[in-house]
C-alpha cells in the first residue's frame, strides 16, 4: 500500500488505513464531479468525516492528495492487468492493448483524470516521493502487460521508460485538447513497438556500401 505524510513514520493501523481510504474516496468523488478545482480540503474532510487537521496530517496539500488518488487508480489498473492479461501476439501489442484500455477508462471519468494530471504537473519537490511512486507503478503496469519470459534487458528497460513518458505526455495532450483519442492511440502503439526487437537483417541482403566521393578530376570537369 502506498502511504503518505504521517504514514511514512511507520505502517498504518487498520483504523488509520480505513480513514485514509475514506479520504481518498471523498477526494475521488469530488474530482469526478468537478475536476481539480472542486477538490477543496475542507469538503474532502467533511466527505470523509474527519477533522480538517487530521486530513492535513495524512496529506499536507491538495496536490499530495490527488497524486495519492492517481496512485490508487493505477493500483486498480495494475490488478486488472494481472487478473486479465492482454492477449496480443507480442509485447508491443500487449502493452498497447493495456494502455489503450486504461485510456478508455479515463475517458469515462475525464474530470477525475484532469484533476490527477493537473496535480502531477503542479507537484514540486515536496511531492517527489509520491510522484516517483506513480511513475514506478505505471512502469510496473507496462512491465506486467508485456508478459516477458524473463527479466527485461537493458534495451527493454529503456523502452519501458519511453512508454511511460509517452503515456503521461499523451494523457496531458488529450486533457488539454491538443491531441485526439485517435492520436493518443497511435502514439501509444508507436512507443510500445520499441518493446519488440527489430527483425534481424536478412543474410542474403548485401549491406549498403558508402558511395565514394568523386575524383578531383571529375569535379574539375563538372565545373
Amino acid at each position: 500500500m502506498h502511504v503518505t505524510a504521517t504514514a511514512a513514520a511507520g505502517p498504518l493501523t487498520p483504523r488509520q488505513a480505513e480513514r485514509r481510504r475514506g479520504i481518498l474516496r471523498s477526494a475521488t468523488a469530488l474530482a469526478a464531479r468537478g475536476g481539480y478545482e472542486a477538490v477543496q480540503m475542507r469538503e474532502v474532510a467533511e466527505g470523509a468525516r474527519v477533522a480538517l487537521g487530521t486530513l492535513y496530517r495524512y496529506f499536507p496539500s491538495k496536490v499530495h492528495l490527488l497524486v495519492a488518488v492517481m496512485h490508487e487508480q493505477l493500483e486498480r489498473l495494475h490488478e486488472q492487468v494481472r487478473r486479465r492479461p492482454p492477449t496480443g501476439a507480442d509485447p508491443a501489442a500487449r502493452v498497447a492493448e493495456a494502455l489503450t484500455a486504461a485510456f478508455h477508462a479515463l475517458q469515462r471519468e475525464p474530470r477525475l483524470a484532469e484533476a490527477m494530471v493537473r496535480a502531477l504537473s503542479f507537484a514540486d519537490r515536496s511531492v517527489g516521493p509520491e510522484v516517483d511512486g506513480v511513475a514506478q507503478l505505471t512502469g510496473a503496469i507496462v512491465l506486467t502487460a508485456t508478459r516477458l519470459p524473463g527479466p527485461p534487458t537493458a534495451e527493454q528497460q529503456a523502452a519501458l521508460r519511453v512508454v511511460v513518458h509517452t503515456w503521461h505526455a499523451a494523457l496531458l495532450a488529450w486533457l488539454s485538447g491538443r491531441a485526439s483519442l485517435a492520436e493518443v492511440r497511435a502514439d501509444l502503439h508507436t512507443a510500445a513497438r520499441l518493446l519488440s526487437p527489430a527483425p534481424a537483417a536478412s543474410a542474403d541482403r548485401p549491406e549498403l556500401q558508402p558511395v565514394p566521393p568523386p575524383a578531383a578530376g571529375a569535379v574539375a570537369a563538372a565545373g
